[in-house]
């Protein structure tokens, strides 16, 4: 198959620290490669693909003080690539509301998977073309009528992340995410300050948490008991990841799905979360971790974790959340959608599609 695979322009793929969904995009694009499709990755100049790569910007958005609207660079990006539809047999957006106006005017089929969840006003956009394929990476995402074609889990390079079977000592609990009210770092702090243990925390900043990040995050720092490790690469969150006792996702909204969680227990380290969005389907409660209605909850399961076997970690991400299993789950989405193409038009626009 001819496939466009279209990513967000504020992370490089893959990204150097933070980005989930560019991270997930890469292994996607990648593999897809090495299957012998033929992809083009729409994304910023600095990324690295096995794919053809056309870039929009010289560098990922983020990384560039001289940008203040990204949705204008995205929008550009997605004209650039609905300009060139008729090159694919399957156009692969990664890029929430902003590809739907476009992916409705052209005959090449369009798959959106919805990275975020939804609030009112994006539910209204969804709903207004609810005729397009999707696919949700969490079944608790479909929160909304959408014409939802399957739930592909995200899946990570399990290789990439060294199975540690006896964390570092003195123990610590980690926390991984971006410093915001959602992620819940307040609320890892206090469980970290009502249990005693240390806690090591690794994230980026956006600049809209500043404030939240000021008041309540950067007091209860003190370098000893709570240490922030700002940013980190890839090797050093498995690293951080790998050597917790457990891992912290005291989440407060509903995340549809939680890169985090795979990446820790891949590393054989449990996680302790709170009971909303994806965590029931990610979390495999009192085998690789527990899940929680409170961070009240989530300090009395900490002794609790010493039973949990970081073997069973390991092999619960590697039967589940690798990136075989994605690429599976999307390869069967595309041979749907054009397979469903095919008989509504009793043709297809390319006669090179190879399965």
């Amino acid at each position: 198959m001819r496939i466009a695979q279209v990513a967000p322009l504020r992370e490089r793929v893959p990204p150097p620290s933070y980005g989930g969904i560019e991270l997930v995009v890469s292994h996607l694009t990648d593999e897809l490669v090495r299957r012998g499709h033929e992809v083009t990755l729409f994304a910023s100049g600095d990324s690295q693909t096995l794919a053809k790569l056309e870039a929009v910007c010289e560098r990922a958005l983020r990384l560039d003080p001289n940008v203040s609207n990204y949705d204008a660079y995205e929008l550009l990006e997605l004209s650039q690539v609905y300009q060139r539809a008729a090159e694919f047999d399957l156009i692969h957006s990664h890029n929430g509301v902003l590809a739907l106006a476009s992916s409705a005017l052209v005959t090449t089929p369009t798959v959106h998977t919805l990275h975020h969840s939804f609030n009112q006003d994006l539910a209204k956009i969804y709903t207004h073309h609810y005729k397009q394929p999707y696919v949700s990476i969490s079944d608790a995402q479909r929160k909304i009528d959408l014409n939802y074609v399957r739930t592909v889990y995200n899946g990570i390079d399990e290789t990439s992340y060294s199975f540690i079977a006896e964390p570092e000592n003195p123990p610590y609990l980690a926390f991984l995410g971006r410093l915001s009210p959602e992620k819940g770092p307040h609320h890892a702090i206090a469980v970290a300050k009502q249990t005693g243990w240390c806690l090591k925390m690794a994230g980026k900043i956006d600049e809209v948490d500043t404030e939240f990040f000021e008041q309540e995050i950067a007091p209860h720092i003190d370098g000893k008991q709570i240490q922030y490790l700002g940013e980190v690469t890839h090797d050093e969150k498995a690293e951080v990841l790998g050597n917790a006792f457990a891992t912290l996702f005291p989440i407060t909204w509903q995340e549809p799905f939680g890169l985090v969680m795979i990446e820790s227990m891949a590393t054989g380290t449990p996680v302790i979360a709170t009971n909303m969005g994806s965590v029931p389907e990610v979390i495999n409660h009192g085998v690789t971790g527990f899940i929680c209605q409170s961070h009240e909850e989530m300090a009395s399961m900490i002794p609790k974790v010493m039973e949990v076997s970081r073997h069973d970690c390991r092999k619960y991400v590697e039967n589940k959340f690798t990136i075989s299993k994605m690429v599976d789950g999307y390869e069967a989405v595309y041979r749907q959608i054009l397979e469903q193409r095919i008989q509504q038009n009793g043709f297809i626009h390319s006669a090179k599609i190879r399965y």
